[in-house]
């Protein structure tokens, strides 16, 4: 941490978030004068109160901190601003879940806990509005809600996590603040007992999420934020993508007071020379040329458990990445056949719900992938099994622009908010990027994601040993040449190739080097002697032509197609 001042003093800055449902009392525990002002959090507020630091940091190697400052990050509770949440979730280090004691869980609460899951390894549930609870039922009331929550929560990494009552706003938001909040000493210690001294690393890129923006007359621009990776100093050279200009660091504050520099998990303000505030409201901040704008991304991926819809490929999907969230098509694709590590079926099955498994398979450009028509679950609908790994194409619908390992999820954000249904689909890492508009053309072919193609025909003759004539593989305007030299096996068990087209109606000719089976002969001309006593249409039925109806041949053609080959080969393994 950066020292705050000279003084000598250090303050420990640890981030809560805040998240639970719109309406769950979440805004009167931050307590953000702007956010009360606007009636409703639609950003991530931040307010912060310090203590003194708990004995237990100091015996953890915190003893160079002289006090403990809560950071609270105000999430949004509205479905729209999940990118919101998911932005701030970098930076969060505990999450308060706030639950409506009246109303329980409901989906936008199911939606913050799984966002929990992805991004936060330590979690308090605050039970709000008990002053809404008839006073002889209230600690039943409590009691009730606190098992069933710890029910839910029985299969998330939050097993066990502890619940307090309290009512931050007795009486509702109208009511006048004459009245005393209720528990909100109690959940101050309890926060403080849940602390722990967080990893931080001044390594790498500088990354800043920035939250607010204005300028001081004479001085510069201030940017107010957190930073979430590397760190800045005075006189730094930083970047802001978003509107493509270099800014030189002029000065940096902590808790009111001058530093010299912050580092990760710090929030600070850093004034930099002047630029226009209204054009960064929120957004991020970077190490010159250290973020990368994409058009497209591979990510690996695994659908939310609780998500009911299909994931297709081809579906339009929100993507959340890095402080953006865009369209994106989104293509699936996983391991072939013999390659899918599908554990065994006896194997433990995973907790339902996100945890960030790294895949055992990396991905690499050069194996083959199988295209797949959307994600595949489990052993069928009603597994338990994990999901066999795969990952996705992402095609932006405009670039964005992301520090690499992003986390990524995908989400259906145009679900009606009031429908009680989970919006958060997918989860995963960004893995590789494409920075080039024409990836289309220039990366993806290197993508070896590929199809089975499956055709059949049937034998309509035999010209002599070795030879038949098929029909019914091709349409008649398709180009014969590209299939020339496929093989093809026939129902009755010899492999050919076909030889090339025969006369103008899709028709053509097979080779079987090996030779037909006299059986097939047989066949073959034991049908045309049925057939041919009599002749087609005026012509005379011919021995050595013996023609196949009754009891057709079929003809099978197997081959793989890659989705991105811009040459449309056909392959067979």
């Amino acid at each position: 941490m950066a020292d705050s001042g000279d003084s000598g003093t250090k303050i420990l800055n640890f981030n809560v978030g805040v998240l639970g449902h719109v309406d769950s009392g979440k805004t009167s525990l931050a307590r953000n004068p702007q956010s009360r002002e606007r009636g409703i959090t639609l950003d991530l507020g931040f307010s912060s109160f310090t203590v003194e630091l708990p004995a237990h940091l100091r015996e953890a190697g915190g003893h160079r901190y002289h006090s403990l400052q809560f950071t609270l990050v105000d999430c949004p509770g509205h479905a729209s601003l999940i990118r919101t949440i998911i932005g701030g979730a970098q930076i969060i280090d505990l999450m308060m879940l706030v639950v409506d004691v009246v109303k329980g869980v409901q989906t936008q609460t199911a939606e913050c806990l799984l966002i929990g899951e992805l991004t936060c390894p330590r979690m308090v549930v605050v039970l709000n509005k008990i002053d809404l609870l008839p006073p002889n039922k209230r600690q039943s009331s409590i009691e009730k809600m606190t098992k069933r929550l710890h029910k839910t929560l029985e299969n998330t990494r939050f097993k066990d996590c502890p619940v307090i009552a309290v009512a931050a706003k007795p009486g509702g938001p109208e009511a006048p603040d004459t009245e005393e909040p209720q528990g909100v000493p109690e959940l101050i210690e309890l926060l403080k007992k849940q602390t722990y001294l967080p990893h931080r690393d001044p390594e790498g890129d500088l990354l800043m999420a920035v939250d607010h923006c204005f300028s001081i007359r004479g001085q510069g621009t201030v940017m107010t934020g957190t930073i979430l990776q590397g760190s800045l100093a005075i006189n730094d050279t930083v970047e802001i993508p978003a509107l493509k200009v270099t800014k030189k660091v002029k000065s940096v504050q902590m808790f009111r007071k001058p530093v010299s520099g912050a580092m990760q998990g710090d929030r600070v303000g850093v004034c930099v020379t002047q630029f226009d505030p209204k054009l960064l409201e929120r957004g991020v901040v970077c190490a010159p040329g250290s973020l990368r704008t994409l058009y497209a991304a591979l990510i690996s991926v695994r659908k939310i458990g609780y998500f009911k819809g299909s994931l297709s490929t081809r579906a339009k999907f929100h993507i959340t990445v890095g402080h953006e969230t865009v369209m994106a098509r989104v293509t699936f694709f996983g391991l072939p056949p013999t390659d899918a590590r599908q554990p065994p079926s006896d194997a433990t099955p995973l907790p339902p719900e996100p945890q960030l498994c790294p895949l055992d398979t990396p991905f690499s450009f050069d194996r083959e992938y199988l295209y797949q028509e959307e994600y595949m679950t489990g052993q069928g609908e009603a597994s338990s099994g994990p999901d066999p790994e795969q990952w996705a194409l992402l095609e932006f619908e405009r670039p964005v622009t992301c520090p690499s390992l992003s986390l990524v999820i995908g989400s259906k954000l145009d679900t009606d908010i009031h429908a009680n249904a989970c919006r958060l689909a997918f989860h995963g890492r960004l893995l590789k990027g494409f920075e080039d508009k024409g990836y289309a053309e220039t990366a993806l072919p290197q993508l070896h994601i590929y199809k089975t193609k499956h055709k059949e025909g049937q034998v309509e003759r035999v010209t002599d040993d070795y030879t038949v004539i098929g029909r019914n593989l091709f349409k008649k305007e398709t180009n014969l040449q590209l299939f020339v030299g496929l093989k093809v096996t026939l129902s009755t068990g010899e492999t050919g190739s076909i030889d090339g087209g025969f006369g103008q109606s899709g028709k053509f000719k097979i080779r079987v080097s090996e030779g037909l089976h006299p059986e097939t002969k047989r066949l073959l001309s034991s049908t045309s002697k049925k057939k041919g006593k009599g002749g087609g249409k005026g012509e005379p039925a011919s021995e050595d032509e013996p023609k196949a109806d009754s009891q057709p041949i079929s003809i099978h053609l197997h081959f793989k197609r890659y989705v991105f080959d811009p040459h449309k080969k056909m392959v067979q393994s």
